[in-house]
């Protein structure tokens, strides 16, 4: 009778143990300085570990050795860190600042903040910066739908599609 008990005893204290609050780590508002490049302070050339530690309100993380090359996701902020490939992914579900209101603007009306593009397609310009580069997508309205950016130039950066 006694070890029955102990054992349900043992066991309601186990439960109740495992049953505690756990903190989720909060991030500030992102805020993206699109003219250098960073959100939060964090570049995309940051380590993943250096991205963790500044940004810990992250929602998944993808290994340095997957198709991509690693990844950080913030998926409730609509914001990706390709860590081995060195940029950033803004999606159009973006939850934070922009201080150049890039997303939703239509395309040809950033010259005043961005110049002209180095290289542009059908549905995607790409401006050198003094960081790297910038890359707005376009929806079939031309309006920026996506933005991406780098610290490696138009020619050496290398997009996971």
């Amino acid at each position: 009778m006694k070890s029955i008990l102990f054992l349900s005893l043992s066991l309601a204290i186990f439960f109740s143990a495992s049953a505690q609050l756990k903190v989720k780590p909060m991030c500030t508002d992102f805020v993206v300085d699109v003219l250098d490049g960073k959100i939060n302070g964090v570049h995309p050339d940051f380590t993943p570990a250096q991205i963790k530690t500044k940004l810990p309100c992250f929602t998944n993380v993808e290994p340095e050795t997957s198709k991509c090359g690693g990844a950080i996701y913030f998926k409730d902020r609509d914001v990706v860190f390709y860590t081995g490939r060195e940029y950033v992914e803004i999606g159009p579900k973006f939850k934070g600042k922009l201080s150049v209101p890039l997303m939703g603007g239509k395309r040809g009306t950033f010259f005043k903040a961005l110049g002209n593009p180095t290289l542009k397609d059908k549905d995607w310009d790409a401006f050198e910066t003094q960081y790297g580069c910038l890359i707005l997508y376009y929806n079939s309205a031309s309006k920026v739908r996506m933005i991406r950016f780098s610290t490696k130039p138009t020619d050496q950066i290398n997009l996971c599609e």
